[in-house]
């Protein structure tokens, strides 16, 4: 049994601590809101996740000192973007506990990976990154997932996989941080692609192609960053890529198909109402493809689509009538 904290009460994070929670953990949750809080600790409940059962193991504050007093190990779940203004907040309350990322995506004004951040912020933390294909909805009602824990720290390997393994939750372990981060946040791009297809009406043949050539596009910018090429091949990579592309779950395809449907980018994101990782990852990948001179014409026309005015239907066309290419 262990005591962990977890930072960030959306769906993930929730969907996190009642995955350990259900082990017998005492899961401490820090949430920036009080509403949310106080449904939570009231009536047990979480916004985001309905079917959800929260135990009475789990308990929210909105203090970071409260969070984090006497915990094991800590699990940063906030939105990529709030990721550094957030751990500026709490990380004078930790200990020796290391923090284990499961935020997915970049830092957009600095182009960093978060263990980039973290490793700015507050460099004699341990880290780990947890990713792979899960939905909050499936994992909150304790379906079968399986995950990857990444770190440069044996300990933190086998305190992650000794704690969260059942037998609804597989989790392997890696050494390549880089490559498992990168992948979680550039499928992201492929799944909010995968969305505009969708949207105008796009067939099996398309969402094949679009997840393999998507796939060797994240591979190719990932190994320019650092990232091993294997990894991009495993749940981190194609694991997520598929499950975000082809489930109705995912807010990143959600969210492409309604700009596949004709609404803007403002109109999408209130209609989503979370955050949507993969509109700042297109603009930072867009951005390291010319840095690292990365061929990447999903991305650049989704960006196009994003920014400048491209329509869905022209996009699909430009892409199609793109110079020979070999495999």
């Amino acid at each position: 049994m262990k005591n962990i904290s977890i930072i960030g009460s959306g769906s993930w994070g929730v969907a996190l601590a009642i995955h350990l929670a259900n082990l017998g953990n005492n899961i401490k949750i820090w949430s920036f809101s009080q509403e949310e809080t106080d449904l939570i600790n009231n009536e047990r409940k979480c916004k985001f996740l309905p079917n959800a059962k929260i135990s009475d193991n789990i308990i929210c504050t909105t203090s970071f000192e409260e969070a984090l007093e006497g915990t094991d190990f800590i699990l940063h779940v906030t939105p990529s973007k709030f990721t550094r203004e957030i751990l500026k907040q709490y990380k004078n309350f930790i200990k020796k506990q290391p923090v284990i990322i499961c935020s997915k995506g970049f830092e957009s004004e600095t182009l960093l990976t978060l263990d980039e951040v973290f490793a700015e912020e507050a460099p004699n933390i341990k880290i780990g990154v947890l990713s792979g294909p899960s939905h909050a909805e499936e994992v909150s009602v304790l379906m079968p997932t399986v995950l990857v824990i990444a770190s440069k720290y044996p300990e933190i390997l086998s305190l992650i996989q000794n704690t969260f393994m059942c037998e609804t939750m597989r989790i392997y372990t890696s050494t390549d941080v880089k490559g498992v981060e990168l992948g979680g946040a550039l499928k992201n791009i492929i799944a909010f692609c995968s969305g505009v297809a969708a949207g105008i009406g796009l067939g099996d043949n398309a969402f094949a192609a679009l997840i393999t050539r998507g796939l060797a596009e994240l591979s190719k910018l990932g190994q320019k960053l650092g990232g091993q090429q294997d990894t991009f091949y495993g749940l981190s990579g194609l694991g997520d890529l598929i499950v975000t592309c082809l489930s109705e779950h995912s807010r990143n395809r959600k969210a492409g198909k309604l700009i596949g449907q004709g609404l803007s980018l403002e109109e999408t994101k209130k209609e989503v109402g979370m955050t949507i990782e993969s509109i700042d990852n297109i603009e930072v990948a867009h951005k390291l493809s010319q840095i690292y001179g990365v061929d990447m014409p999903i991305v650049e026309t989704t960006y196009k689509i994003l920014y400048d005015g491209l329509k869905p239907k022209d996009a699909v066309n430009n892409l199609m009538t793109r110079d020979k290419k070999s495999e």
